[in-house]
């Protein structure tokens, strides 16, 4: 399998595995084609550019079936199919692509599919017949699928990973919390959580991969990440929200520039915190990390119950701070626009409860 950072083609990479996986048509009929030890050169897409490169074979325009593709896939030449994979319009093709396109392949079916899908940008199967896989070039690169056995044991072991870091994310989260109760938040503590916060995300990303390969064998995989991720996209936005500075300068940084920052950083990279704090817009040295802040309150506020976005907003809006928050009384918190006196008792109860449980939680 070839693996690369996650780019613009990654979405198209994704789909088209997913037209592939178990339980689709289409795996199935390149199931049927390695079963019958024949091989075939599949293009998932049909326009002019493809029409100039197909000559000989026959035109038509059927339904895409699996055994329809297996019957096609005897004959010798390629094979064509429309961009949503519904219709089968040529078969039996001889495929010419430009000779002067690069490729390391040296199988001429291979060679021909690699620079198919480099000349029109369209997936291309290579099916073998002799070393019995199949491959996907799509986007400059070639994917070889695996059997359903080998991405479930791999997804597996990322499941085993992200369980662990997601429980030290809880550790670190549940010692933030209690940090910033006491107003002792520093750089390093709130930059540790959207450290492990990005590391878990990360992870995930990984197996949501797998699970678009797994298809109808990934509904496993795909409950336990749900599980594991409940509220993690949210916290990771809430920590930029609570923590990065005021802006400096004529360019006004908003949270998604920093979380789109955040992403943009190496596996290397987020091993050093002073990168990782640097993308929230702190000073870029070691001793920057030891320098006290404090939260807005958007993290706590979030954990209060049927509270909605909008509140919270208005909450920190008139606050600023979570520190001014917690001393705020019913007529403080009523004095903010939309905020009723039963509202307002519920986010001081709300509160007090967070500020007990995470205290117990630090020092118990």
């Amino acid at each position: 399998m070839a693996t690369s950072d996650r780019g613009p083609g990654e979405d198209g990479l994704r789909s088209t595995l997913a037209a592939m996986a178990p339980g689709t048509a289409l795996r199935d009929g390149l199931e049927r084609i390695l079963r019958g030890n024949t091989g075939a050169l599949i293009v998932l897409g049909y326009d002019r550019v493809v029409e100039s490169l197909c000559t000989g074979g026959f035109s038509f325009d059927i339904e895409f079936s699996a055994t329809r593709l297996r019957e096609l896939a005897k004959m010798d030449g390629g094979i064509v199919v429309d961009p949503v994979m519904a219709r089968i319009v040529r078969a039996a093709v001889h495929l010419v692509p430009d000779p002067t396109i690069p490729t390391e392949e040296s199988g001429t079916r291979h060679r021909t599919a690699e620079r198919v899908s480099l000349q029109t940008s369209f997936p291309v199967i290579s099916v073998s017949q002799s070393m019995r896989i199949i491959a996907l070039y799509f986007d400059g690169r070639r994917y070889v699928l695996d059997d359903s056995a080998a991405i479930l044991s791999r997804a597996n072991q990322a499941l085993a990973t992200m369980e662990r870091y997601k429980l030290r994310l809880d550790e670190v989260a549940g010692t933030l919390s209690a940090l910033e109760i006491e107003d002792l938040v520093t750089v390093r503590d709130a930059m540790v959580v959207s450290q492990r916060l990005e590391m878990v995300r990360r992870i995930a990303s990984e197996i949501e991969g797998y699970v678009v390969e797994l298809g109808t064998d990934g509904r496993l995989i795909s409950l336990q990440l749900e599980e594991l991720m409940a509220g993690v996209e949210a916290e990771r936005e809430y920590v930029v929200r609570d923590y990065m500075p005021p802006p400096a300068g004529r360019r006004m940084r908003t949270p998604e520039d920093v979380l789109v920052d955040l992403d943009a950083l190496s596996g290397t990279e987020l091993l050093d915190l002073t990168a990782v704090s640097r993308t929230a817009g702190f000073p870029a040295h070691a001793d920057a990390l030891d320098t006290p802040v404090s939260p807005r309150g958007y993290r706590l506020l979030a954990k209060v119950p049927r509270l909605p976005r909008s509140v919270v907003d208005r909450l920190v809006e008139h606050f600023s701070t979570l520190q001014k928050l917690l001393a705020a009384g019913l007529e403080d918190l009523t004095a903010v626009e939309g905020i009723g006196e039963a509202r307002a008792r519920s986010v001081r109860e709300g509160l007090s409860r967070l500020a007990e449980s995470s205290i117990l939680e630090r020092y118990v």
